[in-house]
């Protein structure tokens, strides 16, 4: 059961401005992934469902972290379907993430008021998507969709929209500065922060501060 209502995740997601994503096969790498992201500042991060047993380094990652750092919020992302979405929901998933738009995951994570974030390309699919429930779309891929500028023709008509882009985000100010220029709730971020070099060097100490260094961007962006 979800530790975190859908409510406190979107609130949660905006205030940070920076969720996290990440898949590796070993528990233990997630674990300290998942630390040094927390010991940089980071309380909502996404766990992506990309692999063989995935859902069972969940399991494990998610026990842990419910002791270790009983504020994180962990959900997961890379679900294309109801039935992954309910798996995840059973062994603790605080939110759901999808590349696309299923209607029928949104009946899902609203049954148990989970927070669902599915994948849009178009304001249709960003529409339907906030017909169906969701808070915070996700715009996805985020470069190839159209980046900053999508985001900002969004919202010239629909500046209530929530969107968080994931594909193409860096963690640099330029891009910082664009994308939370054109008005995103949050972003995405998985190999751009968290590089392979990082993980074969295991060197967690250097994604801490590289997570800092981007809370430090988005405080000076945000005011």
């Amino acid at each position: 059961m979800a530790r975190f209502s859908r409510i406190e995740v979107a609130l949660k997601m905006k205030e940070t401005g920076i969720i996290p994503v990440f898949f590796h096969s070993d528990a233990g790498v997630c674990k300290h992934v998942l630390k040094a992201c927390y010991d940089g500042g980071v309380r909502v991060f996404e766990f992506t469902n990309r692999g063989d047993f995935a859902h069972e380094v969940f399991a494990e990652l998610n026990h842990w972290a419910a002791a270790e750092m009983p504020d994180m919020m962990l959900g997961v992302g890379s679900v294309v379907d109801a039935g992954t979405a309910s798996l995840y929901i059973q062994l603790g998933a605080n939110f759901i993430v999808s590349p696309i738009l299923n209607p029928d995951m949104a009946k899902v994570c609203n049954r148990r008021k989970i927070l669902w974030s599915p994948g849009c390309g178009s304001l249709t699919e960003i529409n339907q998507a906030e017909e169906y429930g969701a808070e915070i779309c996700k715009i996805f891929p985020g470069a190839q969709v159209g980046g900053p500028s999508f985001v900002k023709a969004i919202k010239g008509p629909c500046p209530w929209t929530s969107l968080m882009p994931t594909g193409g985000v860096e963690p640099t100010e330029e891009s910082l500065k664009a994308w939370f220029g054109a008005g995103v709730t949050c972003v995405g971020m998985g190999s751009q922060l968290i590089t392979k070099e990082i993980i074969h060097k295991g060197n967690y100490s250097d994604l801490t501060n590289k997570v800092k260094q981007v809370f430090e961007i988005l405080e000076e962006i945000r005011g």
